[in-house]
């Protein structure tokens, strides 16, 4: 029984984005190759309740530092010390989750997972010192990886143009969504987290922590422009770009349409979209763009941008816009909530393209990755 070590840190510490693709990523690949052990590296356990169904396998440990490691800070334990807990543990491979390998020789095969470039794209969201370290990291990562594991074709392209990586090591594999999305909520289930979060009676939907890049200040414009019966809802933490978007609702008038909700219970997620007339995810740059791909799995129309791999993750399934253009998001809006017919072929296309995303498929082209390199 070969074992794989896993750097779980998002897994266990991040509640949106990176935490969600890892959380499905283990759940994946631990159910359908349970021949191997998955032994999970994380400097800490933050996990919120319901969300360690990920954890219900037999074939995983969990590993914390302890002892002088656990007083070493997360990241010099994650890229230094924790070589000889890799080389203890008797790991043949390590998989980094996170765009990160430790930097300290060990002696199992490398793989890592790269998920954007957004700290290159966009240096200014970013303070100067994180930028350099993410630089150091990434670009160390992919020089030792024996393979990469890019997220999309986008990121493939960036990770090659910013970080150097070789062509010949990355493997574009798309992910899935966890599987709470496939269940498709019944009417009463939408009715029961509408009342729990008061959710208006016609809503269009924004998800994803609220920063500069998710853009949701255009989101807002476009509602200025919807009717008065049609109010937003955003799920997702707050930064400090939310005064900004609460300038322009002010600005707007719109106060009695625009609703926050902050640390929403994931378990909801899926009755929250279904409840929406649309999901509108206008975000400037993805390395994949993961409520994307939950929104056309649980069936509601997609509206999001026609940058980076938001196309990739929609397909013909979704209305791409320019995401800097308010009208043109809010006319794509119109036509899902008033055309007769076009939110249900939306809707359709939106289940069949969703089909290429499955976690069967992404487990099966990862677990030929180690076969590959275990042999």
């Amino acid at each position: 029984m070969s074992i794989i070590g896993i750097d779980a840190k998002r897994a266990f510490m991040n509640f949106s984005g990176l935490g969600n693709y890892s959380r499905a990523f283990i759940s994946a690949m631990s159910s359908y190759y349970p021949q191997r052990r998955y032994i999970l590296y994380t400097p800490k356990n933050r996990l919120r309740p319901g969300m360690e169904d990920f954890l219900n396998s037999p074939q995983i440990e969990v590993r914390m530092p302890h002892g002088l490691n656990a007083l070493l800070s997360s990241m010099l334990w994650r890229s230094h010390t924790i070589s000889r807990n890799i080389a203890a543990d008797g790991v043949e491979l390590y998989h980094g989750l996170s765009g990160e390998l430790p930097l300290s020789p060990i002696s199992a095969k490398r793989v890592v997972t790269m998920h954007d470039a957004i700290f290159m794209r966009f240096p200014q969201l970013y303070k100067p010192i994180d930028r350099r370290v993410y630089a150091k990291k990434f670009t160390a990562a992919c020089k030792s990886a024996d393979k990469i594991v890019a997220i999309s074709r986008a990121t493939a392209d960036d990770i090659i143009h910013y970080f150097g990586a070789d062509p010949a090591k990355i493997e574009v594999i798309y992910q899935g969504c966890d599987r709470i999305f496939y269940n498709i909520p019944s009417q009463s289930d939408v009715e029961l987290v509408r009342a729990k979060y008061s959710l208006p009676p016609k809503y269009i939907l924004s998800v994803g922590t609220i920063e500069e890049r998710k853009n949701l200040v255009t989101t807002v414009r476009a509602l200025k422009e919807l009717p008065s019966e049609i109010s937003l809802v955003a799920v997702g933490r707050p930064t400090p770009y939310m005064e900004r978007v609460k300038a322009a609702i002010s600005e707007l008038g719109l106060e009695s349409r625009v609703q926050f909700i902050h640390g929403a219970s994931f378990a909801d997620f899926p009755a929250i979209y279904k409840g929406a007339e649309a999901l509108v995810y206008i975000s400037i740059y993805e390395g994949f763009g993961l409520p994307v791909l939950e929104g056309i799995t649980v069936g509601v129309p997609v509206v999001t941008s026609n940058l980076s791999a938001m196309p990739e993750a929609g397909g013909d399934a979704v209305c791409l816009v320019d995401p800097s253009n308010s009208s043109l998001t809010a006319k794509a809006l119109k036509e899902i909530c008033y055309t007769p017919g076009f939110a249900e072929e939306m809707v359709r296309r939106g289940y069949a393209y969703s089909k290429n995303f499955v976690d069967t498929k992404m487990a099966a082209s990862v677990n030929e990755i180690y076969d590959s390199l275990l042999k």
